[in-house]
Formats: structure tokens, sequence, C-alpha cells
């Protein structure tokens, strides 16, 4: 936190700013009086790190806006200014979603490349994740940026950063970034070219259908069986909404070009308004999201309800049961009966490879691993991030030793093929509902498949709870409590006894016996408890939010056994945690 001088001293510096935007400037002289106001709006910088950046929109050093686009945008111009003229001339590819200041930002951004000599490859209109994961791989530029803020609420907006192989910049790169990023003090110095400029030096070209078509050949080979689709996609009846986001543009053209044309959209939700006017956290993890989608999917009879967050990276889904209710999944839900599809039907075709592997985040469920084992196909554990699964699929093509088969995180992200190297919705929709069809030809649902795997591997429930940790000194009561289950780690939790702690910080795991192994694994900020029951428990800060989260997985042989077991578990850990 920075002394009151030098407050009062950025925040003279932005009101006195020429030029500066009339909403800026608006706001500045607002919170004018509000020594609260001016302090997290001026009080720190707005953080800059290994998945780029994301924050509240407005005035100021910790917020979205103009200035900080251009900050982190001067840094990566100044970072490719190092690389040899082969690979500076390659230029950055971008994105942006339907958020407030999502195209300005990405034109924005344009401007400071130009001005460094660096080619800009921007999308006409908004586009997916994904889609710029793609872009960066296909028209081999050096970089990729995305705005973005995922599927936080209408207040913020980010940016994300790509590395040439379309996967978000692993550590030592972000890092190098983040070193020159800082190094731009002057947020109101960065030269910038302006758009007409752009285009007469031959600086920016403008992408977009030209990309879609390419980006919707590789989704042809997402699904397996063809002739499933066409015989049973007819019937299958399914909702599907892109919230307010991306999936609108290229989602349905894709579920079309597949077969599947026997669905609706929402049609509110099909409207890329910024204000997310019907569902203000547009999360698909969220139960509200889907009110909109459940009403549909009832006037329908839907089978299935698809929804994708605003940047199209997430997708979440419902299913309707007997009742005519509908039952919302989980991401670990829905990644394992993909997973299981995926490899049955591979299998079924005599292409599954023997060096087949799947890559999951360390917080995810061990279903998945059970399933993985049952078809002879490795599972390797990541951290958490999807650009330390792209990292493993890039392993894998250059060392030769893998073949990549499918990757996900809990939290509603999965990749199929590996033409993206992050999580991809529109991917996800293609497959789902080829799964949705398969048990659909027996009569059966998306739930009824999930139900037969709990079966077959046991009982597995995952929950994740968040604490927040709000306010300028966020961070260092969450820096404080971590370092509070180091000092003095947990040696039991509800009458199970720790059997092994895994601490990413150290690299160590440690057991019950005091053995002692190096864990294969990047240091992190995260700590992984294992209990006698077959329980884990995670604990991870949040690298884009100011919360904790604790991640919580059981096994049982029933599921009554299992939700009693998790609701334990959970009891126990709420009475270890500091009360609000």
């Amino acid at each position: 936190m920075i002394n009151q001088a030098e407050l009062d001293s950025r925040y003279s510096t932005w009101l006195t700013a020429p030029h500066l935007p009339v909403d800026l400037h608006r706001e500045l002289v607002q919170m004018k009086d509000n020594q609260q106001l001016l302090a997290d709006a001026f009080g720190t910088s707005l953080s800059f790190g290994t998945a780029g950046m994301r924050g509240i929109l407005g005035a100021g050093t910790n917020r979205m806006n103009i200035y900080t686009v251009r900050q982190a945008t001067e840094g990566l111009a100044k970072m490719m200014e190092t690389l040899p003229a082969a690979e500076r001339e390659r230029g950055v590819a971008i994105s942006f979603d339907s958020r407030y200041h999502s195209c300005d930002f990405a034109h924005e951004a344009a401007g400071v490349l130009g001005a460094h000599g660096i080619k800009s490859f921007i999308f006409d209109d908004l586009r997916p994740t994904p889609e710029l994961s793609f872009a960066v791989r296909h028209l081999h530029t050096y970089a990729g940026i995305m705005i973005t803020a995922s599927h936080n609420p209408k207040q913020y907006n980010g940016y994300k950063i790509y590395g040439p192989d379309g996967g978000q910049m692993p550590p030592q790169e972000s890092d190098l970034m983040t070193s020159y990023v800082r190094q731009v003090a002057d947020l109101f110095a960065i030269k910038t070219v302006s758009e007409p400029e752009l285009r007469h030096k031959g600086l920016v070209q403008v992408i977009g259908e030209d990309v879609d078509v390419a980006y919707l050949d590789k989704i042809k080979t997402v699904n397996i069986n063809h002739d499933l689709i066409r015989d049973v996609g007819k019937q299958l009846k399914f909702v599907y909404t892109p919230l307010h986001g991306t999936g609108k543009i290229i989602t349905r053209r894709a579920l079309n070009q597949a077969g599947f044309q026997n669905y609706d959209t929402v049609v509110a939700q099909t409207i890329a308004d910024p204000e997310f006017p019907t569902t203000p956290f547009p999360n698909p993890e969220f139960a509200q999201t889907f009110d909109l989608a459940i009403q549909l999917g009832k006037q329908e009879a839907a089978d299935v309800l698809i929804a994708t967050d605003p940047d199209a990276d997430r997708l979440g889904a419902a299913v309707r049961q007997p009742n005519g209710e509908y039952q919302l999944m989980t991401g670990n839900q829905i990644a394992s009966v993909l997973l299981d599809y995926l490899l049955k039907a591979k299998q079924r075709l005599h292409d599954l490879p023997e060096n087949g592997v799947v890559v999951k985040s360390i917080v995810s469920t061990e279903l998945a691993t059970a399933i993985a084992d049952h078809y002879g196909v490795k599972m390797k554990n990541v951290l958490t991030g999807f650009k330390f699964i792209a990292e493993q699929i890039k392993n894998f093509e250059t060392n030769h030793d893998h073949t990549f088969l499918f990757g996900f995180e809990e939290s509603f992200g999965y990749l199929i093929k590996p033409f993206v190297r992050d999580k991809d919705a529109v991917q996800s929709t293609m497959l789902l509902a080829e799964v949705a069809a398969f048990y659909k030809q027996q009569q059966l649902t998306l739930y009824d498949g999930l139900n037969q795997l709990y079966q077959e591997y046991g009982y597995y429930r995952e929950k994740t709870i968040a604490k927040d940790f709000p306010g300028l000194d966020g961070q260092a009561t969450m820096s404080k409590l971590m370092s509070e289950f180091r000092a003095t780690p947990l040696q039991n939790l509800n009458g199970q006894p720790v059997t092994a702690l895994d601490d990413f910080k150290t690299g160590i795991r440690r057991t019950a016996d005091g053995q002692k192994t190096k864990l294969d694994l990047p240091t992190s900020d995260v700590l992984k408890y294992w209990f006698a029951d077959d329980t884990w428990l995670a604990i991870r800060p949040s690298g884009t939010e100011p919360k904790i989260k604790f991640y919580l997985g059981v096994k049982a042989p029933t599921e009554a056994e299992a939700t009693e077991r998790l609701t334990q578990y959970e009891a126990a850990l709420q009475q270890q945690l500091p009360q609000a």
C-alpha cells in the first residue's frame, strides 16, 4: 500500500492528464472526496501475472482502462523487440468478447504494437477465446491477446496473453513479459498509432470469416461417430445458450455443420449485451445461469441444456430428469462422461493409442483417473491453469512420447483436440451433444450415463469452497493464512488421519511415516492433503480473484455415503477456517 502523498500524486496525475476520455474524467471527479474509492483505484497497480490481468473497469492504476491496456501491450512489445526479426515479424493475433470496452481495448493494443512496428491481426467482431488460440497457431503469429473477463460480472474486463503455440504463456515467458510491463512507469507517455495509419503502413490486418472457416474445418474432427449423429441427432432435443457472449458467433454454425439441428437457443441470451441483463453472474457453474434455459427446456421437453460462458471457453450442462425437472452437472461430472465416451469410442474403433494420455489439474476429480486406468491410458496431473495442460501437449509433440487424448479442469473447461491450446467450449459442445445422442439411442440420459460410471468405479463427489478476501489488504491476509497452514499442517480432518501432504511451494511430498519425495511439478502456492479414506483436500489462492479456494474430493461405495462424507468433511473444514 502506498502512502497518502503518493496516492494524491497519482490521482492528480490522472485528473490533469491530457486527452483523458470523458467517462474516466467524470469518474475521477466523482471520487475526489472518497478516500476509500481513491485508495482502491490508486493504492496499487493492477496485477499482471501468468494469466494476464483482470479487474474492474474504471479510472486508476488498479482498474481496467485504455491506459492499463496500453501498459500491458507496451510490455509485450518491448519483450518482442528483443526477439530475432523473423519472430517479431510474425505479429500478434487479437480478439475480444462482448464486454464494455472490449473492442476499444483490442484496438488500443493494436495501436501500441503498431508504434513498435509490430503487425496485428485483429478480428472484425467478437470471437471466442479458443478461436483466438486457434488463430495464433493458424496464422503463425508470435503471440495472441484476448480481451475478456471470462465469466466475471459486467463490471470486469481482462487481458489474456498467448504464446506462439496458442497456449497462455507459461511461467518463464510470462514472468519475462511481466518484468517489461512493470518497467512502464508513465502510462500517459506510451505511444500509439491511429487506425488509419496502421492500415496505411500495413501494420494491421482485419480477420474474421477466413479464420472461422479454418476453425470450423478443424471442429469437424471432434465428433467420432458421424453415423450416430445422423441417425439419432435429429431425435436429440436440446437448448443452447451463449450467455450474451461470443458463443453466438460460431457454436451454432458448428452444431449445424455436425448435423445437430433439433435445438433451440435462448433468444434473450443470444444478444451480445455487456450488461448481462438476464444473468448477472454469467458463469455456467451457477444454477441461476440456467433459469431461462430451463424455462425453454420445459416448453420443448429438451433432453439437455448447454451453456457456454461469455468468451466460450467454459461449458455447463443440465439434464432432464424423469419428473421433467433439470439436474445440473458439475464440471467434474461433464468431464467424466466426455472422457469415458471418448475412450470407449476409440477403443471400439481400434483407435486407442498405446501411448495415450489424459491431462487434468490436481484439483479435478479422481474418477477421471479411474476411467483412464480402465482403458490403459496414462493420467498426467498438472497445476491449475489450462496453460499447464497446453504446456504438456507441446511436450508430447516435441518428445513424441505420448498422444494427447483429453484435457480438463474441474472449473468447466475441457479440450478434446489440440488444434486449440486452451479450454474450448465449442469443441466440448460438439462432443457433449454426441454423448447425449449415444445415451438417447439407448433410451438413457447423460445423467444415467454418469450413474453407470459411479456404479462401475464408485461414487465420487467433489466440492469447491471459496473464501473471499476483498480490499487492498486481501492479498496479505491470504498469504498469512497460507503461511499458517504450512506452519501448522493439518494432522487429521473429520476423524481421518492425513496420510500424505503435497506442498507445491516447496515441491515436496511428506507422508505420515516421515518419508519425503520430490513432486514433479512447478512450484506453486498450493497444498494438497490426502486422508486415509481416499478423501483429498487442496488449498489454493486464486490467481485472478481475491479468494482462497478449498477443493474437497471424496469417494464411497454408495451415493448416500459419498454425499454424507462430503458434508461431514465440509463441516470439519469450516471449523478450521477463520470466521468472518
